[in-house]
């Protein structure tokens, strides 16, 4: 079955003024997309291919598509319209995430510095995560490289640090659009995705 776009939970505009309508509508309309049809191509290929080596030349572009169309679908879903502007962005309420946070990084603050430095220091592209251990019900973040997918942590918040994520509106000053992000994070959503991911 053919993978599709997923669509936006808010309008291009609704991030805005943290991030631009012009970015949200490239980002996913343009960027994600390609992601899409490139897997869709790559995965069609592979179900025709005959032999091994067939197969194996393929693994790049499943790995890379299909990364990029997994962390895109995350990323649309786990930022949310900030709260001045009616939506619930950048709130952290009471619950098991917010009693995570403050256990192992001593607040939201902290895990914002933390997070940020970690990002900051990926080479080129990537993503920046908070993930949970499943195996010890700890908060932890890390960074993957490219479209690679988070799979040693169950994803909760994923940022994109490729420049098509920030670079018209942030230019080259990432640590502005780090900074900024956090005010459209659904933390709501991130709340959820603990809850689901320790219940397994």
């Amino acid at each position: 079955m053919a993978h599709s776009l997923p669509p936006l939970p808010y309008a291009y505009n609704a991030l805005e003024p943290y991030i631009s309508e012009e970015i949200m509508t490239l980002h996913h309309t343009k960027h994600h997309q390609t992601y899409v049809n490139a897997l869709n191509a790559a995965e069609a290929a592979y179900a025709k291919a005959s032999t091994p080596k067939e197969r194996i030349a393929l693994q790049a572009a499943l790995k890379f598509n299909g990364g990029g169309h997994i962390n895109h679908s995350l990323f649309w879903t786990n930022l949310a319209p900030a709260q001045e502007k009616g939506g619930n962005g950048g709130v952290l309420s009471n619950g098991s995430l917010k009693d995570a946070i403050d256990r192992d990084f001593g607040g939201l603050e902290n895990l914002k510095k933390q997070f940020n430095a970690a990002t900051l220091g990926i080479q080129g592209s990537g993503w920046g995560w908070l993930g949970v251990n499943v195996a010890t019900g700890r908060l932890e973040i890390a960074t993957t490289a490219n479209q690679d997918p988070l799979l040693t942590l169950a994803p909760l918040i994923g940022v994109d640090i490729w420049e098509h994520a920030f670079y018209l509106q942030y230019k080259n000053v990432k640590p502005d659009y780090l900074n900024a992000i956090w005010h459209v994070i659904n933390f709501d959503e991130a709340q959820k995705r603990l809850n689901e991911a320790l219940s397994r």
